[in-house]
């Protein structure tokens, strides 16, 4: 368990910031993992997917504002004779659905996918909830970054740009949340410390590539 105390300090340079401190509650758990996956021919991280509520905009979103590149649309896809759906992608039988994949950058494949179901929840989940998730893109400059998603109607800013403790795996963090025009949460993060938190555990991550494309 970990209390999040947020507190307000000065950064390298010298602005205000917000920083969460984490406190251990219970002992860490064992941080030594496998490299080694065990699923036969494992080799890559394929795509990320999120359902949306407007294909068209949420694609428009990304290509306008993240420069990403629309690989293919496909569908709809349903299945009237069977409860196909159901096997194939827990989903109600009669859901149909149509998807578009975009490319982010060099590593980032994006699928979203748009239903038409009965009973859809329509609610975006927090992040708190069990299901919450967020997508987070690295910048070098989190406060242009910022100050443009700030002039983007819709889009949501949480308290930000924040700042870690000192003796954080990640020291030198700064960070935002911040949520699209439909709810989906993202994030915005950087280094500003020498490297990629070099010297810090934060720096078995992989890194952010040299350059978006």
């Amino acid at each position: 368990m970990w209390s999040l105390p947020p507190l307000v300090a000065n950064d390298a340079a010298g602005r205000s910031v917000a920083v969460i401190e984490l406190h251990e509650e219970e002992e860490r758990v064992s941080t030594s993992i496998s490299v080694t996956p065990k699923i036969p021919t494992l080799r890559a991280v394929d795509h990320v997917a999120f359902t949306v509520p407007d294909l068209e905009s949420a694609v428009q979103f990304f290509v306008d504002h993240f420069g990403a590149e629309l690989a293919y649309r496909d569908g709809p896809f349903f299945d009237s004779e069977s409860d196909g759906m159901t096997r194939r992608l827990n989903v109600a039988a009669s859901a149909r659905c149509s998807i578009a994949m975009l490319r982010l950058g060099k590593h980032l494949n994006l699928e979203l996918f748009e239903y038409e179901v009965d009973g859809q929840a329509v609610t975006p989940p927090r992040n708190s909830d069990v299901g919450g998730a967020h997508l987070a893109f690295y910048v070098d400059d989190v406060d242009a970054a910022h100050a443009y998603l700030a002039t983007i109607p819709g889009v949501t800013l949480q308290e930000g740009p924040n700042g870690v403790a000192a003796d954080a795996p990640v020291a030198g963090q700064r960070w935002f949340y911040f949520s699209t025009p439909w709810g989906l949460q993202l994030e915005l993060t950087t280094s500003v410390g020498t490297g990629f938190y070099e010297g810090l555990p934060g720096a078995r991550m992989a890194p952010p590539s040299e350059e978006w494309r």
